[in-house]
């Protein structure tokens, strides 16, 4: 399957040599074909899509991304469509706003094409939608839609959230990519919260130039460059093999080290491990989330427990349970690992490590192990998953991070990465 960048298209278009609703038309026709089996959304109207997308042609299509419809995670407000957050407990809900960062997508010229499926609440429960690449396995999640609709071709771009590996994750297991920035670069208000110190917006889409220009758009003017500029130097990465609480299976590692092979003759790659003073990071990250998760949904869960799923509703207990004084000391273990990795990490353009443990888990009862997601999640680190080959036919996501603010210089970075895999050229979506 061979899909278009957004600047081949956005030339296209200005040029004359096709048109929104074209490309709007090409877009439902594919979805058409292939949805069935793979259920990435959770409100498609095709006459809305239409509507948009003749009236940005009407209005000369500019802008940023003028003329590009894009997918939007049901958990972001947006007054156009429903927003009801994975869960039957907010059916049909209309939000009076459009959260922040779809007023920023407006403002580019783009439009929500429609609403992606989430899991409820944006947590572990496994939601409809399949892996593009094999409908016997998951997606990821909870950004499942997102990541399934920009693998499959529905859309140019989607937009998701991260609060632990919801972008990550998913981009590995469908072989797109993912791009989680700095925490608090892209506004988050008018997205569900679940945990606020970690909730954060960010972009989907097949390569790293045009998921950073989906989140230069969300983000507003000077947060994060459009386009990205190629390092001019031999890059210095660290790779980080495994994590100190998941170690991910031999056809993983294995993938990934043929991935750095390909890399290695024009960078330069140092192998690093966390610090065993670091070990317990995944529990302060859990400790905090959990903590913050209970705070923000426990009102609902008094009113309608019986709607909200096992897991959630344990979840939030377990949050209920944890101490003041806990909560305190893993906010100030949270600032020492800042410090400390931001410090550790500066002389790398990036460390690499993997997306997630394995390919995509066979079956749509789990969304998979988010753990090597967990310690850049907890420091709100810029991180990307890139595709970098397949295992049995599945993705597998090679996870570049940086510490906060080098948003820029990690997209650099990721970017030099891909022209060297060439991830699309050789693999076809089957």
């Amino acid at each position: 399957m061979s899909v278009a960048s957004i600047a081949a298209v956005r030339e296209a278009i200005t040029s004359g040599a096709t048109t929104a609703l074209a490309l709007a038309e090409s877009q439902l026709a594919r979805i058409a074909a292939t949805d069935g089996a793979i259920e990435a959304w959770e409100m498609l109207d095709p006459g809305h899509v239409r509507r948009e997308a003749k009236r940005a042609d009407e209005l000369g299509c500019q802008g940023l991304l003028g003329g590009i419809g894009i997918g939007v995670k049901d958990i972001i407000a947006t007054t156009d469509q429903p927003t009801t957050v994975g869960t039957p407990i907010y059916a049909g809900h209309r939000p009076a706003h459009d959260a922040a960062c779809i007023a920023r997508l407006r403002e580019s010229g783009a439009y929500v094409f429609g609403k992606t499926v989430t899991t409820p609440f944006a947590f572990m429960d496994p939601s409809k939608t399949r892996n593009p690449w094999n409908s016997a396995h998951s997606p990821g999640g909870s950004s499942s839609g997102s990541a399934a609709a920009v693998a499959a071709g529905h859309v140019l771009a989607a937009v998701g959230t991260q609060t632990n590996g919801s972008i990550v994750r998913p981009a590995s297991y469908c072989g797109v990519v993912g791009f989680k920035p700095t925490l608090g670069t892209i506004a988050i208000g008018g997205v569900h919260p679940f945990a606020p110190s970690f909730d954060t917006v960010g972009s989907f889409a097949r390569t790293v130039a045009d998921a950073a220009l989906v989140a230069s758009a969300l983000a507003g003017p000077g947060c994060i460059a459009p386009a990205v500029a190629l390092p001019s130097y031999k890059p210095r990465f660290a790779w980080l093999a495994k994590f100190p609480w998941v170690e991910p299976d031999y056809e993983t590692l294995r993938l990934l080290a043929e991935t750095l092979d390909a890399l290695r003759d024009a960078a330069e790659i140092v192998p690093i491990a966390v610090p065993a003073a670091w070990s317990d990071a995944k529990a302060v990250f859990r400790t905090l989330m959990l903590k913050e998760g209970a705070e923000v949904l426990s009102d609902l869960q008094v009113r309608d427990r019986a709607r909200l799923t096992p897991a959630l509703n344990a979840a939030i207990d377990d949050g209920r349970a944890i101490s003041a004084e806990a909560y305190r000391e893993a906010i100030i273990t949270r600032e020492r690992a800042i410090a400390f990795f931001t410090g550790w990490l500066d002389e790398y353009d990036a460390v690499l490590s993997p997306a997630a443990p394995s390919v995509a888990p066979r079956g749509l009862d789990t969304t998979g192990d988010p753990s090597c997601c967990s310690l850049w999640s907890l420091m709100g680190f810029p991180a990307l998953s890139l595709p970098a080959g397949l295992v049995g036919g599945l993705p597998v996501g090679l996870q570049l991070a940086a510490p906060q603010g080098r948003d820029d210089s990690l997209l650099a970075a990721a970017a030099w990465c891909e022209a060297r895999l060439d991830f699309h050229a050789r693999h076809t979506l089957p």
